[in-house]
């Protein structure tokens, strides 16, 4: 298989998985939906970066090693499934008491002025990262989109690139319809009905992560 041609099939691929609704896309919504442009463009990056360091992990041959060590894969498989539980518990728990850990009013913290790219980016590297199926499905894909004669970190590196511009572009489709819900947001019951089904889709995913192989 030429590059051309490993090229777009692997586009085809991660494309389709990009669009498929999941854990990231509901993120992003949800911090964009509530006003908080700037941290949902911070969770945008924090999955990308997520993305960059497994292909790069996978390209060096490295992530290997997570699949054939069955203690490192529970052991962020386990790490995942607690953030993502602990994560999704909290914006459960904080909808229905009405307040925060910091003891202010729900609503009050998602209208305060805590939108940094900073905190959106370490929520969304977190969330990539801690997501061992993502090293997996790396290892399992990008080597069979490398040519057996192409320089092997390169060209991973490269299609890499491909799933995080493809990943930009969709996330920046994502932020600019979920605009268009701010006006339904701005009553606190409609804020806390769209916490509840982020919550519980967050904690939903940790619980499938847990009960997988």
């Amino acid at each position: 298989m030429t590059t051309g041609a490993s090229l777009w099939s692997f586009v085809l691929v991660v494309g389709l998985l990009t669009l498929t609704p999941g854990l990231d896309t509901a993120l992003i919504l949800r911090t964009s939906a509530v006003g908080r442009r700037r941290r949902a463009w911070g969770v945008v990056l924090g999955i990308q970066t997520g993305t960059l360091l497994w292909g790069a992990l996978t390209s060096l041959g490295v992530t290997a090693l997570l699949t054939a060590s069955q203690l490192a894969y529970q052991t962020v498989r386990w790490a995942g499934v607690c953030y993502l539980l602990w994560m999704g518990g909290r914006m459960l728990l904080d909808t229905f008491s009405g307040r925060t850990a910091d003891g202010t009013t729900a609503e009050a913290a998602l209208l305060s002025g805590r939108d940094s790219v900073a905190g959106g980016w370490r929520q969304g590297s977190l969330t990539n990262l801690l997501n061992p199926k993502m090293g997996v499905f790396y290892v399992a894909v990008l080597p069979q989109f490398i040519p057996p004669h192409a320089p092997h970190l390169t060209t991973g590196l490269l299609l890499t690139s491909v799933h995080i511009v493809l990943g930009l572009l969709w996330s920046s489709l994502l932020i600019g319809c979920a605009g268009v819900l701010r006006g339904w947001l701005a009553r606190p019951r409609a804020r806390r009905t769209l916490d509840r089904v982020t919550g519980t889709v967050i904690a939903a995913f940790g619980i499938r992560l847990a009960l997988g192989d």
